[in-house]
């Protein structure tokens, strides 16, 4: 079998541990935005219900808020194992970052994770215990929380691309950290942070979209009433989803805008391999189409539709300044960081091997294109959702609905394939040199140093075989708790609630529950999103 040019059995390790690394966070990071976007929406949904006391917006809650708590159990199950594969494989990146990460990581899991899951164990449990804006309050600081710790995160992985704040040890060789406040406004953390948070609402609202068109078209099919507050619960779902949706697109494409500029800046070899632009051009023009011979990086023999003038606008914001082309920027890199790895051991089987700078160009070229492109399919969806259901209206066309439900999909590719599009475009490096500081005072760490020594490659292969079967069965789960849940919707299909569903909490006002009351009806108010 062989993969983007690569024969996947005849790998060395240090290919099999990137294909391990890669394959979990991939897996793991399709459930982050999830978890973000609809955590700010439900909370959105509950103040909704606090403010008015419309029933709709509670049922919206109660349904979105399992569906939320479901995909937040799976993403921290597949989460944990991030932080311990720096040890399982790649130990000598571990020692080279452990003074920036430290920190990073100790306040995301001591401060983030704890405040968001704290929170929300309150706010499952609270329904009915403890007063309606002390209720909606532990939500909205469990939502804080997942959002600071993505902050944290994308801190760290962005130190990575735009290393700053840090000084070369003298004693280790190492990078130390001395400013940590310049690691938390990095301008690559800044950008890649509000890109990655509006592009978790473009999830969020595809998720509302999609199901909720599938369940009005399944209710109008059904001759149930239009007037009663289980079609309020999809229609409304429907439209929060479908302007969250078109908003959210606006402002990945401003941040894309934002975060492409900077990368042009700091990385401009991986932005002319999204374009496979292998001269440099003034002006330079936007590839619509790719051909040739992308999997080898030949970039001579790759060829091209283009869109005259946009390249030049999208790096540096006019349409005339040329962009560097891959083979200059090849022999830029090789004159600066060398033309072949250094003769040390540490570079295993790398070392004495010449250093190709240039990233795949098939995988930056095309996850590039995806990621816009799912971006765009979303919106559009979004946009066909608000058209149908205008003035009251419920869409029976089966294609327009079974294909919105399908396009839930979409930016969950995109993000995938912007993540992937962001650390394969990265490589050789592990820890990208800053351009912005000489040459010889820069911070640079390649990959074929970052792997565990002594670790061969058919260990690697054990705990990606392992981690792959396991990571596949918890998609099974997820997909069968999500679909069943799904499909019973806020009621049971005859108007009537779904058992386990409580409409409505007590009216205990601002007091809290009646302490008075049997247990077994207090009990009844907990969100037993696990039953």
């Amino acid at each position: 079998m062989d993969v983007v040019g690569l024969d996947v059995l005849d790998l060395d390790t240090l290919d099999v541990a990137r294909w391990q690394f890669g394959i979990t966070t991939v897996y793991h990071f399709l459930m982050v935005p999830l978890t973000i976007g609809l955590g700010i929406l439900v909370a959105v949904m509950h103040t909704m219900w606090v403010r008015t006391d419309k029933p709709e917006w509670l049922r919206m809650t109660r349904f979105w808020g399992r569906v939320y708590l479901i995909n937040f159990v799976l993403g921290v199950a597949t989460g944990l194992v991030q932080e311990f594969q720096f040890g399982l494989a790649w130990s000598e990146y571990s020692r080279f970052v452990g003074d920036v990460f430290g920190s990073l990581l100790a306040l995301e899991a001591l401060l983030a994770f704890f405040l968001e899951s704290t929170f929300l164990g309150l706010w499952i449990f609270g329904w009915g215990r403890i007063p309606k804006k002390v209720h909606l309050a532990t939500l909205w600081a469990a939502v804080v929380g997942s959002i600071v710790s993505a902050y944290f995160i994308i801190a760290a992985n962005s130190w990575m691309q735009h290393p700053v704040g840090v000084v070369t040890d003298d004693a280790t060789g190492r990078p130390r950290q001395v400013d940590f406040l310049a690691v938390l406004t990095n301008n690559t953390a800044l950008a890649a942070f509000s890109h990655a948070i509006v592009a978790a609402l473009m999830v969020a609202g595809a998720l509302l979209v999609g199901i909720g068109l599938w369940h009005l078209r399944k209710r109008k099919l059904a001759q149930l009433p239009t007037t009663d507050t289980d079609h309020a619960v999809w229609r409304r779902s429907v439209r929060l989803g479908g302007w969250v949706s078109l908003a959210a697109f606006a402002l990945v494409a401003l941040t894309g805008d934002w975060q492409g500029k900077l990368m042009y800046e700091q990385q401009p070899l991986k932005m002319s391999s999204a374009e496979a632009l292998c001269e440099t051009e003034a002006p330079a023009s936007f590839s619509i189409f790719a051909w040739g011979k992308l999997g080898s990086n030949e970039c001579d023999d790759v060829h091209s539709i283009t869109v005259p003038y946009i390249l030049s606008y999208l790096a540096h914001g006019d349409f005339s300044t040329a962009v560097p082309g891959v083979n200059e920027l090849q022999e830029e890199y090789s004159a600066a960081y060398g033309e072949t790895y250094p003769d040390d051991p540490s570079f295993g089987d790398k070392a004495g091997e010449p250093i190709d700078y240039t990233p795949v160009l098939a995988v930056t070229y095309w996850s590039f294109r995806l990621m816009i492109g799912m971006g765009a399919v979303s919106a559009a969806v979004a946009a066909y959702a608000l058209w149908a259901t205008r003035k009251g209206r419920v869409p029976t066309s089966r294609i327009g609905v079974y294909g919105s439900l399908l396009a839930v999909a979409a930016p969950f590719v995109g993000n995938a394939t912007g993540w992937i599009f962001t650390e394969m475009g990265r490589q050789p490096f592990v820890v990208y040199p800053n351009p912005d500081v000489p040459v010889e005072d820069q911070i640079y760490f390649f990959t074929a140093q970052a792997v565990s020594p002594g670790i061969s490659a058919g260990e690697v292969w054990t705990s990606l075989i392992s981690l792959t079967v396991v990571y596949g069965a918890l998609a099974v789960v997820e997909l069968w708790l999500l679909s069943r849940f799904v499909r019973r919707g806020v009621t049971s299909g005859d108007g009537h609630p779904t058992p386990g569903f409580t409409p409505e909490p007590p009216d205990d006002g601002d007091d809290g529950p009646d302490r008075g009351a049997p247990r077994r009806d207090r009990d009844d108010d907990v969100l037993q999103f696990a039953y």
